[in-house]
């Protein structure tokens, strides 16, 4: 309760502050509307903006799923065979050097203006992060655990069972809290893809309506669907990290919190 008073406060002064620069700067509504207008426009077309955003969320899932997936079997591609290492590597820092809005025309043009799209844009965005965490992960498992687990295998050979065994039991649950790091930046970062792949060539998706309500000199509406997708990826995010801080309890947060008392 304290923390959501807390976020509460800080959003209402931010509400504030942007009514009071609106007031006295005299700007034009169309050019930066207030906060009032902004609550009117949603009111009004809250049923246009959710439908939308109900889009957007089902892109973004979808990429997550899908970059989440295809991150981590490259990570373990990467880390377990050196010949899928000396394929995979250069393509995935290629990936990385073309710039997203660059590809953005060409997966519509191959892919279409529906949903295929935008989820291999939000895709292509979550995939190197999740790969890069996970697979520095899976390198910097600790010397000495896995030279206890050969030491009481007996020493056996170095076979792809006994490499799997060592991923599966030892690499793999030390990398996660890697993977969750990568994850994290995933979330914050996988509305780019739909957004971008929305605005390049779409006919639904909050960023389809941002971008006709701009055409439209409706700021409006674009800054109530503006503000609807920085909730919905915030929440996205909050969503997230819970869910990795339940599901890896044995990598606890070191850091101070609130209640607790730091030394001076």
């Amino acid at each position: 309760m304290r923390r959501a008073l807390e976020l509460a406060g800080i959003a209402l002064a931010l509400l504030l502050a942007w009514s009071l620069l609106v007031r006295l700067s005299g700007v034009e509504f169309f050019i930066l509307p207030g906060p009032e207008r902004v609550l009117l426009a949603w009111i009004e077309r809250w049923d246009l903006i959710l439908h939308h955003a109900g889009i957007t969320l089902l892109e973004i899932v979808l990429g997550l799923l899908l970059g989440t997936m295809l991150g981590v079997a490259a990570a373990l591609a990467v880390a377990m065979a050196a010949s899928a290492r000396r394929l995979l590597m250069p393509l995935l820092v290629a990936s990385q050097a073309v710039p997203v809005f660059a590809i953005a025309p060409l997966l519509v043009l191959w892919l279409g203006y529906g949903l295929g799209s935008k989820v291999a844009m939000a895709t292509l965005i979550i995939f190197f992060p999740v790969t890069a965490a996970f697979l520095d992960g899976l390198r910097r498992t600790e010397p000495v655990w896995l030279d206890l687990a050969r030491t009481m295998a007996g020493g056996a050979s170095r076979g792809w069972r006994q490499q799997w065994r060592e991923f599966r039991h030892i690499r793999i649950p030390a990398a996660l809290p890697a993977l969750a790091s990568g994850l994290r930046v995933a979330t914050a970062t996988a509305p780019i893809g739909a957004v971008v792949g929305e605005w390049v060539g779409s006919s639904a998706g909050l960023g389809y309506l941002m971008l006709h309500a701009n055409g439209r000199m409706q700021t409006d509406l674009m800054f109530a669907a503006l503000l609807t997708l920085a909730v919905m990826a915030l929440a996205l995010y909050l969503t997230a990290d819970r869910c990795l801080r339940r599901l890896l309890p044995w990598s606890p947060d070191s850091l101070p919190h609130d209640t607790e008392e730091t030394a001076p």
